[in-house]
């Protein structure tokens, strides 16, 4: 007699064949080679459950580029694993085509002419258009935001975080979790979510003077005869990869033991699914899939990753969702007896230029923009490059950031955060005030000018590089790698802590970097409070103004072994 893991995992195996998950779908449209509305949406209605997942949407209320990472790289268990498949080798994995609509979504190759074939992805209104296509088939649909979401555009920073609130209401979630929201503030954040009509869960931040849950850690919910438990997990390192004095009241962490006793709390309660709505990153959740028994779904979300096909991990399911909009997760579950017994899943591609916008909520989207319209229409300057940010190093945004911040703060060398927020641009097209904002709206800005010794340097590289190569998920605890200007260096990823760096070279003049020497760094977004200096977007703005045209080379200054 099968069990139900080898069921499970066989139907994940058969999905691609039989259509239990996207990707069936999306090859029926590759061989079309067409692109419509009805195609995209088109659900063979399963079970008696419905989710549907939103991740790490960052504020983009508008459809956007969004090239996928050319570099994801796995250490560890994870190594040659989902997510850290790319390009080829990610089109391999999942029979897929080159130049198809799914190559096209999901991976960085030939990028910039496919999306001037399929166009821009994402929209708001356009998700919206999914959601009452959904809800239209199975009205008690749950609708779960996996956080990230009042953060990172100009009306976010704005506005602080309202004109998402407003346009995500419309869209009615059932829950949410968070990690960006909170450099909003505690306060804010509270205000915030005083307001909401729906569970802001973290099951894992706690009051830190009282050490007791600061906010709901769950919700249980009726839908098709079963008792679904949605439990919610926080951002783990928020004090960590983020400034602390945002939110000195709170305290975060993985917190494995709490969650267990709260899956088996549920369950003692009735709940037929188990369901964890995280931003732990997918890694992490890979691993607290192991540790924890009891847990049907995890619906990931921080590391951005969009996967046609959930992963199992014994019985449960790890789904991931994307970011900026650009995809929807409609997962349908049959869950009878306390069981999940089977599923159907789609990755649902939001094509801007394919998918009617919703019209009620473009005129909200509109509402929210139109008091800086003017602000975010003006012209900088032009790219004859592609901007990117996503990928393990740098991209070609982080490189313009880093250009602008040696020239405009007159540095030596220059550090960006490893951030993974941020759309794309494609070449030819002129870069906005709306577009520097995509790539740099947060609340601690400041432009930081100071010296350090080469040895710092190395320090901060290697402590970096261990937050995102180390082999067991639970210390990776931010980003991706600190992006640099005016400085090559070498990394081995594989080897242990303090060893990863070296080569480190001052590309002006080719002269290695010296471990007692001073050098004049700047960067931005220091987590330390009172960091002082001028916004990044002032000292970027300016830049591109003076360059009016701007072109980025290729980054040849890191190197890579051990990937």
């Amino acid at each position: 007699m099968i069990s139900r893991r080898d069921f499970l995992q066989a139907t994940v195996a058969a999905s691609a064949i039989y259509g239990a998950s996207g990707v069936g779908n999306w090859s029926k449209l590759a061989a079309q080679q067409a692109l419509t509305q009805d195609q995209l949406l088109d659900f063979d209605t399963f079970g008696n459950v419905t989710l549907v997942h939103v991740t790490d949407i960052h504020g983009q209320l508008k459809p956007i580029w969004f090239r996928e990472p050319e570099i994801n790289i796995g250490v560890g268990a994870a190594r040659g694993q989902p997510p850290h498949l790319t390009g080829q080798e990610f089109l391999n994995y999942y029979d897929m085509k080159p130049g198809t609509p799914h190559a096209y979504a999901l991976t960085y190759l030939d990028f910039v002419a496919l999306a001037r074939s399929y166009g821009k992805m994402g929209g708001l209104d356009r998700v919206a258009t999914v959601l009452n296509a959904i809800r239209a088939d199975r009205p008690d649909a749950l609708l779960l935001d996996g956080g990230d979401t009042w953060h990172g555009s100009y009306t976010t920073l704005k506005t602080a975080g309202q004109d998402m609130v407003n346009v995500m209401d419309a869209l009615k979630p059932d829950a949410m979790t968070s990690h960006w929201e909170f450099t909003l503030g505690t306060e804010r954040v509270n205000e915030i979510v005083a307001g909401l009509d729906f569970p802001f869960l973290g099951a894992n931040i706690f009051d830190a003077t009282w050490d007791e849950p600061a906010y709901e850690p769950y919700k249980m919910f009726e839908r098709g005869g079963a008792k679904i438990a949605v439990i919610g997990q926080a951002f783990p390192y928020l004090p960590i990869a983020n400034p602390d004095w945002m939110f000195p009241e709170l305290s975060f962490g993985i917190r494995d033991e709490r969650m267990a006793e709260l899956v088996q709390e549920v369950r003692d309660a009735g709940a037929d699914l188990v369901v964890v709505l995280s931003h732990n990153g997918f890694d992490v959740d890979r691993k607290m899939a192991g540790q924890i028994k009891g847990i049907d779904v995890i619906l990931t979300g921080h590391t951005h990753d969009a996967l046609p096909e959930p992963v199992m991990v014994g019985d449960t399911m790890l789904i991931a969702s994307g970011s900026n909009g650009k995809f929807v997760t409609r997962l349908d579950l049959d869950v009878r007896d306390g069981q999940l017994m089977g599923f159907r899943h789609k990755l649902i591609p939001i094509f801007s230029d394919v998918i009617e916008p919703d019209k009620n909520v473009a005129a909200l989207i509109e509402k929210q923009r139109a008091p800086f319209q003017a602000e975010l229409d003006e012209v900088l300057g032009t790219t004859d490059t592609l901007l990117y940010r996503r990928g393990n190093f740098n991209g070609t945004w982080d490189d313009l950031i880093c250009n602008a911040l040696i020239d405009e703060r007159e540095a030596e060398i220059a550090l960006s955060p490893g951030f993974r927020w941020g759309p794309s641009l494609l070449p030819g097209e002129p870069i906005t005030r709306e577009d520097l904002f995509n790539a740099t709206a947060m609340t601690y800005p400041e432009a930081y000018r100071s010296e350090m010794t080469g040895e710092t340097l190395k320090t901060i590289l290697e402590d970096v590089a261990d937050n995102l190569f180390h082999p067991d998920p639970y210390y990776q605890q931010g980003g991706d790698m600190v992006r640099v200007g005016g400085m090559g260096y070498h990394i081995d990823v594989r080897a242990e802590r303090g060893n990863r760096i070296s080569g480190m070279t001052l590309l002006k003049t080719g002269e290695p970097i010296a471990p007692e020497r001073s050098y004049v760094v700047a960067g931005w977004a220091s987590v330390n409070e009172g960091t002082e200096g001028p916004a990044i977007w002032d000292v970027v703005e300016s830049y591109i103004k003076q360059q009016g045209t701007v072109q980025v080379d290729p980054n040849k200054s890191v190197k890579v072994t051990g990937a």
